[in-house]
């Protein structure tokens, strides 16, 4: 029998995403898929699975869930409240989920996407080879209260394991590169973006971050109405016709006609993602060999998520799950880890 998640109560914006599509820009699908695609390598380490297994992004607030069948589940991305019949459930960690027991989730307390990952991975039926959802290109919709989610055969048994993660909400420097438009903008102008702490806009979603900053000058080029559209990618930062900084995001369109000051380095991506409202941000140019080393590190980095995964500190008398916990390295509940 197939297991299920079972959606009692679902947030306005829980998705079930993967890694996204590839290859079909032609036909008007940019990458979609998760928003953070960090937090879904942090979970796919804490569970000692693939990166690319769905799982459930909840933008704001969760939801209650429970599953049909006894499961981990891992925590990642914006932090968010969550317990598990009532006890307090830690972020960036996996936890063990006994059938029927009642998971809540939601509200956010720093960020904007938490993920819920799960142990074989949620399983809807795959649209153009994914399981992810693309909101804008009408490939699936957001679960609604009611839903029944399958997720696939596990044996793991990586319960009260822990990863320690920077915090992606809090701002800072984001590294970019020029684009084949940046020089329109000219010196002055590249200068004043660099120059500029940018908050993140309320109106901002899965198609795009918009900036805000009450006193900056209109980063609009007088070469703008000469623009052909053309393609456009995720990463891409476009100054809209008021003069206005929007950063294109997993479910952007894949042609448009503003023009791009700079381009975002796809590691810093989930830290645009992440950002809390009133966090700033700033940018700061560098160079293509520069970008490269960096997006080199950042890969070797993800690749050692697993090693650096901890059991949680947790006092034995409250952990209801206590055989499921990795109490001395080596020794767990006597199960294949799988």
């Amino acid at each position: 029998m197939t297991a299920t998640f079972l959606f009692h109560q679902a947030g306005p914006a829980v998705t079930v995403q993967d890694l996204g599509w590839h290859g079909y820009v032609a036909q008007g699908v940019s990458r979609g898929g998760a928003i953070d695609i960090a937090a879904m390598a942090e979970g796919a380490a804490l569970l000692g699975q693939s990166p690319n297994f769905a799982a459930l992004e909840m933008a704001g607030f969760g939801g209650v869930f429970s599953a049909t069948r006894d499961c981990v589940i891992a925590l990642t991305g914006a932090e968010m409240r969550a317990d598990l019949d009532g006890r307090a459930l830690a972020w960036n960690a996996t936890h063990a989920v006994p059938a029927g027991a009642k998971l809540k989730i939601g509200p956010v307390m720093r960020g904007v996407y938490g993920y819920l990952h799960i142990s074989g991975g949620f399983e809807p039926p795959l649209i153009l080879q994914g399981r992810g959802t693309h909101l804008a290109a009408g490939l699936r919709a957001a679960i609604c209260a009611g839903a029944e989610l399958p997720f696939g055969a596990s044996s793991a048994t990586r319960a009260g394991l822990s990863l320690n993660v920077a915090d992606r909400s809090a701002g800072g420097v984001i590294r970019i590169l020029p684009t084949l438009q940046s020089d329109m903008f000219g010196a002055d102008l590249l200068a004043a973006f660099q120059n500029t702490s940018f908050t993140r806009d309320p109106r901002s979603n899965r198609m795009g971050v918009r900036l805000a900053a009450p006193d900056a000058p209109n980063f609009a080029p007088e070469a703008a109405r000469n623009i052909l559209s053309d393609i456009v990618m995720e990463g891409d930062i476009q100054i809209t016709g008021d003069g206005t900084p929007y950063v294109l995001m997993a479910e952007s369109q894949t042609t448009g006609g503003y023009p791009r000051i700079a381009q975002v380095l796809p590691c810093d991506l989930p830290r645009l993602a992440q950002l809390s409202s009133g966090a700033e941000v700033r940018f700061q140019m560098i160079s293509h060999g520069e970008a490269v080393e960096i997006e080199r590190t950042a890969q070797a980095a993800r690749a050692q998520l697993g090693a650096m995964c901890k059991p949680v500190l947790r006092d034995p008398r409250e952990a209801g799950d206590l055989l499921a916990m990795q109490l001395i390295s080596g020794v767990t509940a006597g199960e294949d880890e799988g």
